[in-house]
């Protein structure tokens, strides 16, 4: 079953569902008959729960049953005769979610077991003492569901939140579960209960969009269960390229997105609805306080709402306007704002097409507000963000499959802007760029700019960066932006990639490197609003991107180009007499990059070398490990133990390495332990020593370590990487710059450093970066001190190209 060109009508998915549904109601109607009804000849019934009782029996759906009782029954016969019913389901190969209760337990609220009160909202005889039923679904549960309305309703709306909060909070994840995620069919279920229980009767059949998003969804989940043949709910990179069928997988996200966004918004205003009813102590004070009020807008249980919303129609500034109340008190719309706003979109679009001398006025105290990322992600939840800049329209819900990125372009950008906010509320992990913050300047321009730094990604260009610095530049001219306002957006958005390039790419040692990041600054203040909008943007990729040791180089390549704005690099020498035998022949960058305390350390390792050849110091940095280790230098020892490295599971993120005229070298290794290896085993430092210490005296081959290794499997049959190798003799003072991109693989830089080695070059330093499956190495390469010679480039890119293939 194809879902794309050839989706699959409602009518079909409902058919199917509806046939698995009978399928099974035989079934359990025929065991009722001859393994139930011999020992219960009245007393109980048969019911259809959940999904079973909706008649949504998926492919591999759980089927969900209840046995109601009228007692609990002790007798042997009664036991056997349940346990075998069960028993005989199961061998059938049928997931049963099963129980027994009397009716009393099933109209009773089980803060315990929430979910058996919410099963029987969708329940339905199927066998048994019909009489038993009527009892419970017409006299005992439209008592219990009327009494305990509010309790319940509540109750579902803290599982929807958590549930929310457990799937990353974002509809726009670019690998979603289509049952639990947000904007999944659990969310239309939750639709269905709560307005059940607010009517007291099954409520009437849903809305046009909302029906349709739940067809397509239902057509989306039984794919997955027909394409996995089990209950699979995540719709995977590679599952997304065979339910596209014959469209684009990345725009027929675009309209799975869609569709979600419209079950999570039904979803979240029912939810609204409910909390706005509850009746604490707090909620109360809250509405009596009413602090926030205006002749404009007035709040009410934490919701704002227009006074006169009919006003939008020849005053579109208010939508602005109500934004900016938003932002400053910390309130979100509530359902019936946004709804009104949606009514009146035609008419703001309209409006703001033309320049606005007003409207940047109004932007951009919006965007100073203490709560200005909420308040973006609310003006575009109702689309008013959209009609204000139609630029913003071309990334809604916009999927760019790069494998790296966890969310569309658009919800990418608010979490950017989210993250600036957390870390002006001190949430963020690393206080240095909080701190950096109070010395930046105009925050609104910082959020301004992210809010446009990836709209050029909608014209599906190589480099997105052009792209989205002229569609923010016609924004800005269009609201009539200060001119110079508008260059320091524009600045921001053409480099915001720089520091990120720098401190995965570049040397951050090299002078060269200090000169091209403060040439493209300009001056210390964009530099400052650049390193904020460089650690947003990294954030945002997904949750775990900013680590310890990305937000660590990071504050380096803002330190590095700082110190060359201001003139400072010339004096970050370090001078220690005790060190220059040790030291003679290292290149000067080593002093730039290591403190005195580093430098005493790496002598005191060079003098336990001695005795043995070789010796090893491995510690926890930041959560982050650094492998240091002096030993007498031979051929491809860098290799060797990155090789090591990578047979003991670790994730190396850079290497470099200094020889001195002694022969001695000295090579230093940071990583991640990405399966907490080392953290939870304790033993397995000494092993991972002894390791490099033997594979650096050449006593063990670290293709022992590797073997076995599984190559990790790619997200989708797409996803391939065509390997490719770039030389620049440019970006370093003294060495060749060799920039490697391939698909990872365990072993991948032990193959790329043994090329180097054999054809004769030295390196002096390995930045390694990972997105997804896709390796970006770069290594700063010497031949006899100097940088590769032409001649040298063309063998080596061969061998280069071939070490990729493995």
């Amino acid at each position: 079953m194809k879902i794309g060109a050839k989706r699959p009508s409602a009518e079909d998915i409902s058919l199917a569902l509806r046939r698995r549904t009978e399928d099974v109601e035989r079934q359990v109607g025929g065991l009722y008959d001859t393994v139930l009804a011999p020992a219960f000849p009245d007393g109980l019934a048969v019911l259809a729960v959940g999904g079973f009782g909706r008649r949504e029996l998926f492919p591999h759906s759980d089927v969900d049953l209840l046995l109601l009782v009228d007692r609990h029954h002790a007798g042997e016969r009664e036991r056997a005769a349940i346990a075998a019913f069960w028993q005989e389901l199961w061998d059938r190969r049928l997931r049963v979610g099963h129980s027994t209760h009397v009716p009393a337990e099933c109209s009773e609220l089980n803060e315990d077991n929430i979910e058996l009160n919410v099963s029987l909202l969708d329940q339905r005889f199927l066998a048994g003492d019909r009489a038993l039923y009527e009892y419970l679904a017409e006299e005992r549960l439209p008592r219990f569901f009327e009494r305990q309305r509010e309790p319940l309703s509540r109750a579902l709306c803290r599982m929807a939140r958590e549930r929310h909060a457990k799937h990353g909070g974002s509809i726009y994840e670019l690998e979603p579960d289509v049952k639990e995620g947000p904007g999944g069919l659990r969310d239309y279920h939750l639709v269905r209960w709560l307005r059940r229980l607010r009517n007291g009767a099954a409520p009437p059949p849903p809305e046009p969009e909302l029906a349709a998003a739940r067809d397509f969804l239902f057509a989306v989940r039984a794919f997955l269960h027909l394409a996995a043949g089990r209950d699979m709910n995540q719709l995977t990179f590679a599952l997304q390229d065979e339910c596209a069928g014959d469209e684009d997988p990345a725009a027929w996200m675009r309209q799975y997105f869609s569709h979600a966004r419209r079950a999570h918004r039904a979803a979240l205003d029912e939810m609204d609805a409910v909390e706005e009813q509850s009746s604490t102590l707090l909620v109360q004070f809250r509405h009596w306080r009413s602090r926030a009020a205006t002749e404009d807008f007035h709040v009410s249980r934490e919701r704002v709402y227009l006074r006169a919303p009919h006003r939008l129609e020849y005053e579109p500034l208010l939508a602005i306007e109500l934004f900016r109340f938003a932002g400053r008190h910390g309130v979100r719309p509530a359902a019936d704002t946004e709804r009104r706003l949606r009514q009146y979109l035609p008419r703001l679009r309209r409006y703001f097409a033309e320049a606005r001398p007003l409207l940047w006025p109004a932007l951009k105290a919006l965007l100073s507000t203490p709560y200005a990322a909420p308040a973006l992600r609310a003006m575009h939840s109702s689309g008013v963000l959209g009609a204000v800049f139609p630029e913003w329209e071309r990334i809604d819900c916009l999927v760019v499959r790069d494998f790296y990125h966890r969310y569309t372009v658009d919800e990418h950008t608010l979490t950017a802007i989210q993250a600036i906010a957390d870390l002006a509320e001190g949430h963020a992990g690393d206080a240095r760029f909080t701190d950096l913050m109070t010395e930046a300047g105009d925050l609104a321009l910082v959020l301004f700019a992210l809010l446009f730094h990836d709209v050029g990604k909608a014209a599906g260009a190589a480099s997105h960066v052009a792209a989205s610095a002229e569609a923010a530049a016609a924004a800005m001219e269009r609201v009539r932006a200060p001119a110079d306002e508008r260059r320091i957006v524009r600045q921001l958005i053409e480099h915001h990639l720089d520091l990120s390039a720098a401190m995965n790419s570049r040397d951050l040692g090299d002078p060269a490197t200090a000169r091209w990041l403060a040439g493209r600054a300009g001056t210390v203040e964009i530099l400052k609003m650049l390193a904020l909008v460089t650690y947003a943007d990294i954030a945002a990729v997904h949750p775990g991107a900013m680590t310890p040791w990305q937000s660590e180089q990071l504050w380096r390549a803002y330190l590095v180009a700082h110190e060359e704005l201001t003139r400072e690099l010339a004096t970050a020498r370090i001078h220690d007499p005790g060190a220059a035998e040790f030291i003679e022949g290292f290149p000067v960058r080593y002093l730039r990059t290591h403190a005195a305390e580093d430098i005493a350390a790496h002598i005191e390792l060079e003098r336990r070398s001695r005795e043995r050849g070789v010796a090893v110091d491995i510690r926890c940095e930041r959560g982050y490990y650094r492998l240091t280790l002096v030993s007498r230098d031979r051929p491809s020892i860098l290799a060797s133990v990155a090789g090591a490295l990578a047979g003991f599971g670790m994730n190396i993120l850079k290497a470099e390495g200094f020889a001195n005229t002694q022969g001695t070298i000295l090579d230093t290794f940071v990583f991640s332990d990405p399966h907490r290896t080392l953290e939870l085993n304790p033993q397995e430092f000494d092993r991972l020593r002894v390791a490099v210490e033997r594979v650096t005296l050449g006593k063990l081959d670290c293709k022992t370590l590797l073997k076995g290794r599984p190559r990790p499997m790619l997200p989708s049959r797409r996803a391939r990487i065509r390997p490719a190798v770039a030389f620049d003799g440019s970006a370093s003072d003294c060495a060749t710059l060799i920039q490697v991109i391939a698909e990872d693989r365990p072993g991948l830089l032990y193959a790329l450093a043994s090329a180097i080695s054999a054809a004769g070059a030295n390196i002096e330093l390995v930045l390694i970066e990972t997105q997804a499956h896709k390796a970006i190495d770069v290594f700063y390469v010497t031949s006899g001190g100097q940088k590769l010679a032409p001649e040298q480039e063309t063998p080596l890119r061969d061998a280069l190209l071939r070490a990729c293939a493995g």
